[in-house]
């Protein structure tokens, strides 16, 4: 969500993730995804700044918030997948580095 001023001075919250596009002629209309239109205070670019600092202070949240590798809690499909790609099919030699495949162990 991003603070924004109507024309009017009044504040406004809007949900960025509804944001369609925004326009500078020569108030600011932003239109959001359902046609609605909002005209604010704020240009375009404050309002692109806006978005992109909002955005980047969720993927910082889900960052700070992630587990550390190896903990209980850590995503493990990633690597689960690539344990069974290597046993079934062969997999990237990682051990060395040589980026070539190699059999799976024990088959």
């Amino acid at each position: 969500m991003i603070q924004l001023t109507r024309l009017n001075k009044n504040p406004l919250v809007v949900n960025s993730d509804l944001i369609k596009f925004v326009e500078q002629a020569p108030d600011t209309v932003i239109t959001l995804v359902n046609g609605d239109k909002i005209v604010v205070r704020e240009s375009a670019q404050d309002v692109l700044d806006l978005v992109v600092q909002f955005r980047r202070s969720v993927l910082q949240g889900v960052m700070l918030c992630a587990e550390p590798k190896g903990s209980p809690l850590a995503p493990r499909a990633i690597a689960d997948a690539s344990k069974d790609d290597a046993e079934n099919a062969g997999a990237m030699d990682a051990a060395n580095g040589q980026g070539h495949l190699s059999p799976a162990a024990g088959k």
